[in-house]
């Protein structure tokens, strides 16, 4: 038998993830934190055409959501859901429920406007019970939303874009509009290693999807672990591009997570690598 040890230690780490994002955004306020392509009808840096959140905008951003989210009575028992794939509004509504001490769950589009049964999404629905459901096109998860939102039970439904008549819906805008009024700072203050980030879900290749806790601790701690093996990181902050869906730990977890944790920037990729889709181009870099 060999017995292997690791003598190198465990470093000390953040005890939740808006530690790093307030770290950075008082540090390198005017770095990127998120880029996307623009939209239809959007516009893009004029020097190379993403749409870009820098850190201190996106804290600004996420404590207006936090702010939104806790005066709507989001808790543990009440999380948020969200139904749409990665991008900026993802990423911003997902650190402010981080932020506010809200456990959000990252939902495969697999169970919404890929299913024809919906009987995933109304068991993931059932079994969260969530106070609020994310969607980026209205039109689009309607379907979806039609076969598995109850309409008894309170759940308010937010729309990026194109609200469907037979689903009301509120702005997304809305809750940009919020101002931060104390509420986000004392919830973010009372976050600790214990505290839920987030719930994700099993594939339910073999039977229905099981939701896995995701505390702060386990976030925090795999960040610095990556900061040990690659020093690299502590160096010069890394800059990812990558179109891993974030309802999976690898892509949800770590490749999000890493950019934010050391200080750099997070560039969403819509590269899709089925028949039909875009060409992925997922890779890291060193500035």
């Amino acid at each position: 038998m060999l017995l292997v040890r690791n003598r190198m230690l465990a470093r000390e780490h953040a005890g939740a993830l808006p530690e790093r994002l307030l770290l950075h955004a008082r540090n390198a306020p005017e770095r990127v934190w998120l880029a996307a392509r623009p939209r239809a009808g959007e516009r893009g840096d004029e020097a190379d055409g993403w749409r870009k959140v820098r850190y201190a905008e996106g804290l600004d951003v996420v404590r207006r959501i936090a702010c939104a989210l806790l005066g709507r009575g989001l808790s543990v028992d009440r999380p948020l859901l969200v139904l749409s794939g990665n991008s900026l509004e993802h990423a911003l509504l997902g650190m402010a429920a981080q932020y506010a001490g809200i456990p959000y769950a990252p939902i495969s589009t697999a169970y919404s406007p890929a299913s024809r049964d919906h009987v995933k999404l109304r068991h993931i629905v059932g079994l969260l019970t969530p106070g609020m459901v994310f969607v980026d096109d209205g039109e689009r998860y309607a379907p979806a939303l039609a076969a598995a939102l109850p309409r008894d039970q309170g759940i308010e439904l937010v729309a990026l874009r194109n609200p469907h008549s037979a689903q009301p819906a509120t702005p997304f805008a809305e809750l940009l509009a919020s101002a931060p009024d104390g509420r986000e700072e004392a919830a973010r203050e009372a976050l600790g290693p214990d505290t839920i980030a987030k719930f994700l879900f099993t594939s339910g290749s073999t039977n229905l999807p099981k939701a896995v806790t995701n505390n702060q601790r386990m976030l925090c701690s795999s960040m610095a672990a990556l900061g040990q093996c690659w020093p690299f990181l502590e160096e010069e902050p890394p800059v990812l591009v990558d179109w891993l869906p974030w309802n999976h730990t690898f892509g949800g977890n770590l490749a999000f997570n890493l950019p934010l944790y050391f200080g750099g920037n997070y560039y969403i990729d819509e590269g899709k690598p089925v028949p039909g889709g875009s060409r992925p181009r997922c890779t890291t870099s060193r500035r």
